[in-house]
């Protein structure tokens, strides 16, 4: 695997890992947030494979987007896309207070444990795209 993919894929695994520490001292908001940054991270990695040497993925978060730019949309299954667009709404870094109280108030132990899973799956199919 070339170095720059290696790169994406490190830091997808990396938040992966955070994410389930987040989820095991509840705090679901950010573990959910770094669901999206793993997810985000792998597409980056398939995206940097086909990058110029010195060029790095685009600076955008929104998934759908990306799987597209990475050519993985129109292969996903259905669940697959579901997951990206419940992903989406969670890349909270720079979001006002009472979206982020929202977005917390949606979620559970129980729904991020689930997101987690399909999370991990999601990063373990994108790997094999490769």
């Amino acid at each position: 695997m070339d170095d720059k993919v290696q790169y994406w894929f490190d830091l997808a695994d990396e938040d992966l890992s955070v994410a389930k520490v987040l989820l095991n001292n509840h705090k679901v908001l950010y573990a959910a947030f770094m669901c999206h940054q793993a997810v985000e991270k792998a597409l980056k990695g398939i995206i940097a494979r086909d990058c110029a040497e010195g060029e790095l993925p685009p600076k955008i978060h929104h998934l759908t987007k990306l799987a597209k730019r990475a050519v993985l949309f129109d292969k996903m299954n259905e669940a697959q896309k579901f997951l990206l667009a419940d992903l989406n709404p969670l890349n909270i870094e720079a979001r006002y207070p009472e979206y982020k109280r929202k977005i917390a108030d949606s979620l559970s132990v129980e729904k991020l444990n689930e997101l987690i899973a399909e999370t991990e799956d999601l990063l373990d199919w994108i790997k094999k795209k490769l």
